[in-house]
């Protein structure tokens, strides 16, 4: 299957099934997020060190399929959603999301992820995105003309390099970077995620992001196992230990100042 969304140029084998499920809300522990909602079960970014790789095991079709190999669309979830919401008495906030990219190629086809944000602005609840993907872009229409949106961009690394290495079906850093700043020029609240502390320097990814971040997360590498050979492979060792994590952590808090925080 051949994929092109935004600037993805790659030839994958990928097994996307349409299913149904009988909710969209799912109860978060995110801190300032109520709930989430995932449009998708699976992820065409397939990341190497992904945590949620776990979700394979509550895959309708594809169990025993590699992360990053399959795609679950939820087609009626925006139906689903829209009645979780008239039911609901209180508002909250939503991330979209958190065990998938909202913005992967199936969403440039299957636009599940805007149906969502337009139900969720329906009903007047805040709305948190996170993504990697440029495809955000698409629906600054939608995202601008509100103060209950925010948009993260996952940028991990500023080398590129590093990027291919460990995602290689996601876009690239420059095009993130592009996103970045057509969100923050649109007037969108924008926020980056360095997660997890992959290989890089610190300055280098200061200087790209700082004139378009309101905030900054920043995670470590918390499934270090499941990439060691890679890093490994490419003398990259030194990112595998607690003081790499710490160093870097604290120069990006030190650059970064009273936006930036540890989670």
């Amino acid at each position: 299957m051949f994929l092109t969304a935004g600037d993805y140029y790659f030839v994958v084998l990928m097994s996307i099934t349409e299913i149904t499920v009988k909710t969209a809300l799912v109860r978060s522990k995110i801190a300032g997020v109520d709930f989430v909602v995932n449009p998708y079960l699976g992820c065409g970014h397939g990341c190497r060190y992904c945590y949620a790789s776990f979700m394979a095991r509550y895959s309708h079709h594809h169990k025993r399929y590699p992360w990053g190999t399959f795609v679950e669309v939820k087609c009626n979830i925006v139906e689903v959603l829209h009645s979780e919401l008239s039911r609901k008495r209180r508002k909250g906030t939503v991330m979209m999301s958190s065990v998938c990219d909202p913005y992967q190629p199936m969403e440039r086809k299957y636009r599940l992820t805007r149906q969502c944000i337009e139900a969720l602005k329906e009903f007047g609840w805040g709305i948190d995105i996170l993504t990697r993907s440029p495809l955000v872009t698409r629906d600054i229409d939608l995202l601008s003309d509100t103060s209950s949106v925010a948009v993260g961009i996952t940028i991990p690394t500023d080398s590129d390099h590093v990027r291919t290495v460990l995602e290689p079906n996601a876009p690239s850093i420059r095009n993130r970077l592009t996103a970045l700043k057509q969100l923050y020029d649109a007037g969108i609240d924008t926020w980056v995620f360095i997660g997890p502390l992959l290989p890089m320097n610190p300055r280098k990814l200061y200087e790209s992001i700082e004139s378009y971040v309101g905030h900054i997360l920043i995670d470590s590498l918390n499934y270090r196992d499941k990439v060691r050979d890679i890093f490994m492979k490419n003398n990259w060792a030194y990112a595998l230990t607690d003081g790499y994590a710490r160093d870097t952590a604290g120069e990006l808090i030190r650059l970064f100042g009273n936006r930036a925080e540890k989670v």
